[in-house]
């Protein structure tokens, strides 16, 4: 049993695109992917699954999500230990005093390849700060992401390829929550 970690893109944005988290329940329930849990209302889901193709899987949710609500997210999918490499990689980590709201890790929906990652580096990101690590990009926004002079659309054009952004809080949190499923699922 894989337990994994589903961000859906542009989920209940600016009243758009929207999805109750029930029906996302539901939603994963008629897939056979088994306990899914949502966290807050941005389309955040964990989850068991027998199904080692994660892209496999991913497809079969948007197709599902299409179906039933009309559009289709970009599905951003983590196991639990590449969301535990995304914490472990934090090059903010020994930071003291940083808000964790104002930490934003973007996630690829695939490998934007490193010349692409190179790219982003070269935006001119001040006040912001942005590392990457992995195929992961962390954007420290001191000012908060509302008041942010770095335009998180021009670091996705730049990546060639669709991402997802979650706050520092978030992501602790859906680790916490994929790592107590995990255990439960092997006791």
């Amino acid at each position: 049993m894989t337990v994994a970690i589903s961000m859906l893109r542009g989920v209940n944005v600016g009243g758009r695109r929207k999805i109750g988290m029930e029906a996302l329940r539901k939603l994963y329930a008629s897939l056979g992917l088994r306990n899914a849990q949502t966290y807050i209302q941005s389309g955040n889901v964990v989850f068991a699954t027998e199904e080692r193709d994660l892209d496999l899987v991913g497809g079969r949710i948007g197709t599902a999500i299409k179906r039933a609500f009309g559009f289709r997210p970009e599905i951003v999918l983590r196991t639990v230990s590449q969301l535990r490499e995304v914490v472990a990689g934090n090059p903010f980590a020994t930071r003291t005093g940083l808000d964790p709201r104002k930490l934003v890790v973007m996630f690829p929906a695939g490998d934007p390849g490193a010349e692409n990652l190179r790219k982003v580096l070269e935006i001119p990101a001040d006040p912001e700060e942005l590392h990457v690590a992995g195929r992961h990009l962390y954007i420290w926004f001191p000012n908060g992401v509302g008041r942010a002079e770095l335009s998180l659309a021009l670091v996705e054009k730049t990546l060639k390829i669709p991402a997802t952004g979650r706050n520092w809080n978030t992501v602790v949190k859906l680790l916490a929550m994929a790592e107590a499923m995990e255990a439960s699922s092997q006791s």
